[in-house]
């Protein structure tokens, strides 16, 4: 009897160690989700040892971490299980909930003095949005629909936010690679851009001294964002969601009597929303879903628009220097500044030119052009998502 006893105890054990073992992430791992769990871990490495983009690229990092936890479907964990916790939570990225509130911090964190003491630059940010254009034509040669090369367009305006709320509109499906595309090559700005401003400009241009920006009255400032948003949103009345909310976040800052809530928008709400946005992007990076050829497809466009977006930006000035008079040139090394990596486009522009002269300061000009670049990828999100919807 005590042998029955031991050998049916012995075989209880065995079978339930056997099903914990199925249950288990090591049984159901697979080289996808082996090659994503080391895309976290890079992710996570260029934002803490190199300092890229970290508020962005951790929590995305960690995100691709737990979205590639191999388990076994129906328990109501993945991100796309109905009913899941992270469910819930990417239900915000899915209906394009937390771009506009990223948005709205992003107004009330954004000063648009050098763009208001300069009006001209708000057309280098224009020009830049060519990357955006020209990837939608590349993505439909590429045997793209039209409404997933739009999605996969908006790469080239170096905006996740903005990403995100397109491609969940156009194309929900490629989602998660356009996001991670658009959120690589934001933090890759300083390795990405500075060859190309290097090459299209020559000595003599990198030297333009621009004259110091005007001082700007609280009365403009008060004033453009209303004028702004009912330009813009009558021209584009798709882009409402992001514009809408960008607009309001700056007139919180700006008109003096709502501090308390330009603080809040652009401290506690969009450090919480860039948690949940980041960490939840990351988790539907699942290996079943993420790694497929459109992927690969879609990371190469993104690249590509990238940089003719920084083309467009560069030769749009050298193109407006040939009009303008002396002592009122552009230095085109702002013109990089065009694509919506706020504020690290102008940071490249400014490290770049104290390069070849210490003493030339660029950083202020380049942020003409770089909030130009917000409303303009905004802009072209609400044209795509007009045409395309």
């Amino acid at each position: 009897m005590l042998t029955f006893l031991q050998s049916s105890f012995g075989t209880f054990i065995a079978e339930n160690l056997g099903v914990f073992w199925n249950f288990s992430g090591f049984a159901n791992a697979t080289p996808g989700h082996l090659i994503m769990i080391v895309f976290g871990l890079v992710f996570i490495y260029l934002g803490i040892a190199k300092k890229w983009e970290p508020m962005l690229l951790v929590p995305i990092g960690f995100g691709i971490l737990v979205g590639n936890i191999p388990f076994v479907p129906g328990y109501q964990i993945g991100v796309y299980e109905d009913g899941s916790v992270l469910n819930y939570l990417y239900f915000g990225v899915i209906k394009g909930v937390y771009p506009p509130l990223i948005f709205l911090g992003i107004g009330a964190m954004t000063d648009f003095s050098a763009l208001l003491s300069n009006p001209k630059l708000i057309t280098v940010g224009a020009a830049a949005q060519l990357g955006i254009f020209g990837a939608y034509i590349l993505a439909l040669a590429f045997g793209f629909t039209a409404a997933e090369a739009g999605a996969i367009g908006i790469i080239g305006g170096a905006d996740g936010p903005t990403a995100i709320f397109l491609s969940s509109k156009l194309a929900p499906h490629l989602m998660g690679a356009v996001a991670i595309a658009a959120y690589s090559y934001m933090a890759l700005v300083p390795l990405i851009q500075p060859p190309i401003m290097k090459l299209l400009t020559s000595k003599k241009e990198r030297m333009i001294r621009m004259p110091a920006p005007r001082q700007v009255s609280s009365t403009e400032k008060i004033l453009f964002p209303i004028i702004g948003f009912l330009m813009t949103c009558f021209l584009v009345p798709s882009g409402l969601p992001l514009l809408g909310m960008l607009f309001f976040g700056n007139l919180l800052k700006e008109s003096g009597v709502t501090k308390r809530l330009a603080t809040t928008a652009g401290g506690p709400l969009i450090d919480i929303v860039t948690i949940l946005i980041g960490l939840t992007v990351g988790a539907s990076t699942q290996a079943t879903t993420f790694l497929t050829w459109q992927s690969i497809q879609i990371f190469g466009l993104g690249a590509l628009s990238f940089v003719v977006a920084t083309f467009g930006g560069v030769l749009y000035v050298k193109f407006l220097n040939l009009f303008l008079k002396e002592g009122s040139k552009i230095n085109p090394l702002i013109g990089n500044a065009g694509v919506s990596a706020v504020p690290d486009a102008a940071r490249v522009s400014q490290e770049v030119g104290l390069h070849f002269d210490k003493t030339n300061h660029l950083l202020m000009h380049a942020m003409g052009p770089n909030v130009a670049g917000v409303i303009g990828s905004a802009v072209a999100a609400g044209i795509l998502l007009g045409f395309l919807a």
